[in-house]
């Protein structure tokens, strides 16, 4: 191992550029506690729950992709757990656990290389006595994989590879060539390079302690690391360039005033709520996209956290209603009763809604009315909820 491989951390040392930091021994213990825990993965069916370490599938998949001439520049962790390495107290938590692969994808034939590599990985943590011969590399990806996504355009080249855990903890791994926009906001722009941490698993005949680890960077990819810090030890709601952030930012941004955080002024909120709906409704013209989206993101970020549904939906509501300048009056109040409806649901779910008799109806009711699952729900008269609607209307859900 080279001397400059790894590097003993003596201080909380910020590396010369503004976007760079180098992690303290405390950030460091909580990201190794992330790359070593188990993680589940869950099978559909009758598919084993593979027991699974980071750390293992990181190290398995990058190994074959250098043995298959793929070049894997370094690895990061992103998102929510980054936030959590950075700043414990963050407010947000980490569901999933995202996994970035910078590599060489110069072509349709290295996207099909690494779905390969990950799903014959999979075969490697499946419990002893199965008959993994058996198994195709479909037959995985129909147990355990959640979705696959994949971007190819003049700026953006990468793909996504989320594994199945029944409570919202998916292991992610995103493979990027390029990528033109890595953030929403500033809190969640954080990446920590993973390289020496990996090497010094694998070189390493002693622990970890506070004067013997990795030296570990951190970057902000909004580009003022302390600042972006900043912004998430004390819950500010800060971008750059809010024109550039894809539809499903404006969901983010509810969630994150969910949890308390809000941005510097009024103004700037005000602007911000404004470029993000915009920028929803380009995304999700169609009502019926507008839900599949909204249901998907439900489903996806609120996992353990059901009772916060209720608030994020009113939250949610109260963003378009106040913020939508760029639809016709009947768009609108289809998308704030599609909201209002979703609302209506959770409470219902939560039997938080009385029993009632009769059922009056405003709006075409949501394909998923037809769900049995919903065959014993009820109306509620939703008016009280939502103060800015100018009339008083009911929200309909199916009763016996």
């Amino acid at each position: 191992m080279a001397d400059d491989d790894i590097i003993l951390e003596k201080s909380d040392t910020t590396v010369s550029s503004c976007n760079f930091s180098v992690l303290s021994w405390e950030q460091v213990q909580r990201l190794d506690s992330i790359l070593t825990e188990t993680i589940p993965i869950h099978g559909r069916g009758n598919f084993p729950t593979l027991q699974m370490k980071p750390r293992e599938i990181v190290k398995v998949v990058r190994s074959r992709m250098e043995e298959r001439m793929i070049n894997v520049r370094d690895v990061r962790l992103n998102g929510s757990a980054a936030s959590h390495v950075l700043h414990e107290d963050t407010g947000l938590g980490y569901k999933d656990l995202d996994l970035i692969f910078c590599a060489d994808l110069k072509s349709e034939t290295e996207f099909q290389i690494v779905k390969d590599i990950v799903l014959d990985c999979l075969l490697d943590f499946l419990p002893d006595g199965v008959n993994k011969e058996k198994i195709s590399p479909l037959t995985l990806k129909e147990a355990y994989v959640q979705k696959m996504v994949k971007v190819c355009n003049d700026s953006d080249r990468w793909s996504l590879i989320s594994l199945s855990n029944n409570r919202g903890k998916n292991v992610e791994l995103k493979f990027v060539d390029s990528l033109r926009r890595q953030f929403e906001f500033s809190v969640d722009s954080f990446q920590i390079k993973l390289d020496s941490l990996l090497l010094f698993y694998e070189c390493s005949e002693n622990p970890m302690a506070q004067t013997f680890h990795p030296t570990i960077i951190g970057e902000s990819v909004f580009g003022d690391f302390s600042g972006a810090l900043d912004h998430l030890r004390h819950k500010v709601i800060c971008t750059r360039n809010p024109e550039e952030i894809r539809g499903g930012g404006l969901l983010k941004y509810c969630h994150l005033l969910v949890r308390d955080f809000r941005a510097d002024s009024e103004t700037e909120m005000k602007s911000l709520q404004r470029y993000m709906c915009s920028r929803f409704f380009i995304d999700f013209s169609d009502i019926g996209e507008q839900q599949r989206k909204l249901e998907s993101y439900l489903q996806n970020h609120f996992v353990g956290l059901e009772d916060r549904k209720y608030d994020y939906l009113m939250t949610l509501y109260g963003v378009v209603d106040e913020s939508t300048v760029c639809l016709m009056g009947h768009e609108r109040r289809q998308t704030l009763g599609l909201i209002a409806m979703l609302a209506v649901r959770v409470m219902a779910e939560q039997n938080v809604i009385p029993n009632v008799a009769n059922v009056t109806c405003y709006y075409q009711p949501a394909p998923y009315v037809a769900d049995a699952n919903f065959s014993n729900y009820y109306i509620a008269q939703v008016q009280p909820m939502f103060p800015c609607q100018q009339h008083a209307y009911s929200t309909w859900l199916p009763c016996n």
